[in-house]
């Protein structure tokens, strides 16, 4: 089924798609006392699709185009304030090489085993990262007339622009916080854990319902928060790349958690991350979390096509779903994936170069929730998707209802 995206994502721009709490995106997803929509839209970076990754403003936008949750990712500075930043090097995500003050702090650093050249964080003080400006590190696709004119958020800043947004929109707006790198912080006598916990509790937020996920690529670090907290925890699960025939490639330094590469343990270091997909792996993380945030193509994969043409992605093709989502919902587990993007080079040629094609195809096989780098689009299939099942259009419109019918509505959303 194909649909115009143009015309969907104008009228929600516009408005005339509503987001109010009576609206779809209002509805109880069941993830525990927050209202929001039903598969969870995540602002991926913010909205990396139109603005440098992790910056306020980036967040409010991905807030205004309806995301329920927007995602923080947590590194430290060197006096121990968390701040969002995609890595611990902040060369590509930072103006600071145009900063000559800060040239000499230039250097190479080992970050789970790979050596990176650049300006890490944890050489600054938040003072001296207040003097720097995000800019946008996927420059071949994306707007870079924002370059250098957002700041470097603090968590804290995030967690009182989502409490403010909530007041503002009507809707309850949530953290998902991913711990970068959390080896890398131990080792450096930085850990991310405590202060973490200690901004949630501030925030009055940690507990288990609240608008709050924890995530990590780690298992270690998730195992220790699920002994010290009750907000839910996601395990994510990673890849390298994806082969010819559609299985998944285990390279370094994307073949397993780093804590498990340096446990020296047989048994770990004998498993990729592929082993949370299987029925044991499942079962030990439902011991710890909450759900599992895999990439997306540990649920719906692609093979090489010999008569596929474009660039990137969309010269392959889909293979069949499998049972992930499944066997995880068997378990209690909910799933999130990552990550959805507009551009043709990062759409399998089945979706036709229209992105709400995939995003639909996900909602029909019932994940729970979407990472997104372009909320608009994932809040647009979302209503989509609703509007497939029988009898939704009467609730989305409030045309013409019986007072039952308002009743069922309300049941609905």
């Amino acid at each position: 089924m194909e649909f115009t995206l143009k015309t969907i994502v104008s009228a929600l721009v516009a408005g005339s798609l509503s987001l109010s709490p009576a609206g779809p995106a209002a509805a109880n997803d069941g993830h525990g006392g927050a209202a929001q929509g039903s598969p969870l839209v995540i602002g991926h970076r913010g909205t990396a699709g139109y603005l440098p990754d992790h910056t306020l403003e980036g967040y409010a936008l991905a807030i205004e185009l309806g995301a329920d949750y927007i995602e923080p990712d947590l590194v430290s500075t060197k006096d121990g304030v968390l701040i969002a930043r995609h890595e611990p090097n902040i060369v590509a995500t930072t103006d600071v090489a145009d900063h000559p003050e800060f040239a000499s702090r230039r250097r190479d650093a080992l970050v789970d085993g790979v050596l990176e050249n650049g300006f890490f964080v944890s050489d600054f003080t938040l003072a001296e990262i207040k003097t720097l400006h995000a800019k946008q590190p996927i420059p071949q696709d994306r707007p870079r007339q924002f370059d250098g004119k957002f700041e470097i958020p603090t968590f804290d800043e995030i967690i009182d622009l989502a409490k403010r947004k909530s007041r503002e929109t009507g809707r309850t707006i949530g953290i998902y916080a991913e711990t970068k790198h959390p080896t890398y912080h131990q080792s450096l006598n930085l850990p991310l854990e405590h202060k973490l916990l200690a901004a949630l509790t501030k925030a009055g937020w940690n507990h288990r319902s609240a608008p709050v996920f924890i995530q990590s690529f780690e298992q270690g670090n998730l195992k220790a928060l699920h002994k010290k907290t009750s907000v839910r925890l996601i395990q994510l699960v990673d890849a390298d790349d994806v082969n010819a025939d559609g299985t998944l490639a285990y390279n370094p330094p994307f073949d397993r958690p780093y804590d498990w590469t340096i446990s020296g343990k047989p048994e770990l270091l004998a498993r990729t991350f592929g082993w949370f997909a299987t029925d044991a792996g499942l079962d030990d993380v439902a011991s710890y979390a909450y759900g599992i945030g895999p990439w997306k193509r540990y649920i719906v994969s692609t093979l090489a096509d010999p008569n596929g043409s474009g660039p990137g992605e969309a010269a392959r093709k889909l293979a069949p779903p499998n049972d992930l989502i499944a066997r995880a919902h068997a378990r209690g587990l909910k799933v999130h994936t990552w990550t959805f993007r507009n551009e043709q080079r990062r759409l399998a040629g089945d979706y036709g170069d229209n992105p709400v094609n995939e995003y639909l195809q996900f909602y029909r096989l019932g994940i729970d929730g979407v990472f997104s780098d372009f909320a608009d689009t994932a809040v647009a299939a979302r209503m989509l998707y609703r509007l497939e099942q029988d009898g939704y259009n009467k609730c989305f419109t409030g045309n013409d209802l019986s007072r039952a019918e308002q009743r069922a509505c309300e049941v609905e959303n």
